[in-house]
């Protein structure tokens, strides 16, 4: 047994790092530590830890640790643990987003210009992100037609030159029409023209033209001089952000509610700007701005081989040296962390967060507008988050079940929902069934709130009159516990018509609430008479029916259609078996003996 006290007492005052695990073997938390001996017993030692980590302790069965040489491979062995065991109680940047890049595979004989979503270790130079897959597109193809590299996209020599030689698209390096040397140069200007080199490029083609005039090559220089306007234009028609004389810049913006915390990254290169990208976290209302920056950017970019030569926020990070020191030596360069203090630097800064907010506002707006509006109309004093309604399906009291959805910010997350067999009901009782369901549920939670079915409900709301409320609420006391509860009401047409309270109120709801509650009230029902039928297919396809000779899957569906359940064909007599199509009497006797 893994005594925690004791093994305190044995950690090193050595820099590693440490993983905490819960009773069931899972990582729950991972972290570095300057000294573990010192960090690791704070977590048992404090008294004023946020809410958060007084979670996380409780949830604490044991804990090991990884001794480092020094605190930079610390920070890299924890991004690594996080990224591969995404521990609950981390940051976690929850990244399924690929960025569209530009990919020149350098180290080819002729290389190749494409776009790419996977930055990888090969020896490549990527550039990017763009602002979206057109962009690059749109860049790509500019280069390929304007600088002529080759097309295809697996190159090898040929007999012949392809289509794309003949309308000058492709110089036709498989042909050897063009040298190595001379294709390089392409490849040159290429890469200084996506580094933002744009001055450079245009330099060069106009020494080139010069070259060609006086050579009387008059269609090479045309050529050239072409190419040079294109490449003007194109420079001209994207806009700076600002008069920065940095090229290579991410901006770090960070916008926060009582709900979420939204994190915005401008990508700016060239003084340009070149895109943008944004990330949401929940349950992180204990953590300083400071820290759930220092979290993000350790995982953002210790994760990722494209690091920009600076990265700019407003406040200093925890960490920020060694990160520095970390990611500099990851890409053989400096790297530098930045709070600009004022200027046009501040102002990006600025302009990230507040675009931080319209984002959260916005998603605010679009995700929470129907929580906010059940607070209102249900006047409840914390925002209903969570809120999980119930239905009883059975055939004459026979397969009763039951089934639990769940509406989490708004929307019906289906992956959350749940079916239960009735155990301790026989008969058809539906508000004995719901009473019994809502207590098996809520001791769930009670018992293991970090479990399948999560925390407890803000709210739950019962399909069905006010019977069916009454023994959901008889459930719920059973525990001591104050869940508000709501009937869903349908009319004659089985048609939602109202959210009642207790009182049998009707509560005033706007269309949209309506149709929102409707939705949910159709998902519950549909789960629940979904697993009703998967219980008697069950029957249907597997049964003791099936060990009698003379009956085969027709005669089998049709007692199953007639009686309802195996149980009901048992305790037929042979007179009302005969009545069903294909039993004769002979039949009749044998079912009767399987019982």
């Amino acid at each position: 047994m893994f005594d925690i006290e004791q093994e305190l007492k044995k950690l090193p005052d050595k820099p590693g790092v440490y993983i905490m695990h819960d009773k069931n073997d899972k990582i729950i938390y991972v972290g570095k530590a300057i000294s573990l001996k010192n960090r690791v017993r704070q977590y048992f030692r404090k008294t004023n830890k946020t809410k958060r980590i007084e979670n996380m302790v409780s949830l604490i069965d044991y804990f090991e640790y990884i001794v480092t040489d020094n605190e930079s491979e610390a920070l890299i062995l924890e991004c690594n643990l996080i990224k591969k065991n995404m521990p609950k109680f981390n940051v976690l940047l929850k990244d399924d987003k690929t960025y569209p890049y530009i990919k020149v595979n350098v180290q080819e004989t002729y290389p190749d210009v494409y776009i790419t979503r996977r930055v990888l270790n090969d020896g490549a130079k990527y550039f990017g992100p763009y602002a979206n897959a057109g962009a690059a597109k749109e860049m790509v193809e500019f280069i390929k037609s304007k600088f002529q590299i080759r097309q295809c996209k697996s190159f090898k020599f040929k007999d012949r030159p392809c289509l794309n030689y003949h309308i000058k698209k492709c110089s036709a390096p498989c042909m050897n029409y063009i040298s190595k040397e001379e294709y390089q140069e392409q490849i040159s200007q290429i890469i200084n023209l996506l580094s933002g080199k744009t001055a450079l490029v245009v330099k060069q083609l106009e020494q080139e033209m010069k070259e060609a005039s006086e050579k009387l090559d008059f269609e090479k220089a045309a050529y050239l001089r072409d190419k040079k306007l294109a490449i003007e234009k194109i420079s001209y028609e994207k806009q700076k952000v600002s008069n920065l004389s940095e090229n290579d810049i991410d901006v770090i913006g960070l916008a926060r509610n009582e709900l979420r915390v939204c994190i915005e990254v401008f990508f700016v290169r060239n003084s340009k700007m070149v895109g943008r990208e944004h990330y949401f976290f929940e349950g992180l209302e204990d953590e300083t701005d400071k820290e759930i920056l220092s979290d993000f950017m350790k995982q953002y970019y210790m994760n990722n081989l494209v690091i920009p030569h600076k990265i700019m926020l407003k406040e200093e990070i925890e960490d920020k040296e060694l990160l520095e020191k970390s990611l500099a030596e990851k890409v053989g360069r400096n790297v530098e962390i930045k709070s600009p203090q004022k200027g046009e630097k501040l102002r990006l800064v600025e302009m990230a967060e507040r675009n931080a907010k319209i984002t959260l506002e916005n998603t605010q707006k679009e995700k929470y507008s129907v929580v906010n509006e059940l607070k209102k109309v249900l006047k409840m004093e914390k925002m209903p988050r969570k809120i999980e309604s119930y239905d009883i399906s059975n055939l004459s009291g026979e397969y009763v079940v039951a089934a639990m959805c769940v509406l989490y910010d708004g929307q019906v997350k289906k992956n959350l929902s749940r079916t239960f067999k009735i155990k301790t009901v026989l008969g058809q009782d539906d508000p004995k069934c719901m009473q019994e369901v809502v207590t098996r549920r809520l001791k769930h939670s009670l018992e293991n709130p970090k479990g399948g079915f999560g925390e407890l409900p803000d709210a739950i709301f019962v399909d069905g009159g006010i019977t069916q409320m009454r023994a959901v609420k008889e459930a719920v006391q059973v525990y001591n516990l104050t869940i508000p509860l709501y009937g869903m009401v349908k009319d004659d047409k089985h048609t939602t018509r109202a959210l009642i309270d207790e009182n049998r109120n009707e509560l005033k709801l706007s269309e949209r609430l309506m149709n929102t509650i409707t939705y949910f009230q159709d998902c519950v029902h549909e789960k629940a008479i979904g697993y009703h039928r998967k219980l008697r297919g069950k029957d249907i396809t597997k049964s003791e029916l099936d060990n009698i000779l003379g009956i085969g899957p027709a005669k089998k569906k049709q007692l199953l259609k007639h009686f309802g359940s195996i149980s009901k064909i048992k305790q037929a007599s042979i007179e009302e078996l005969t009545k069903v199509t294909g039993i004769n009497e002979e039949l009749a006797k044998k079912i009767k003996q399987m019982s």
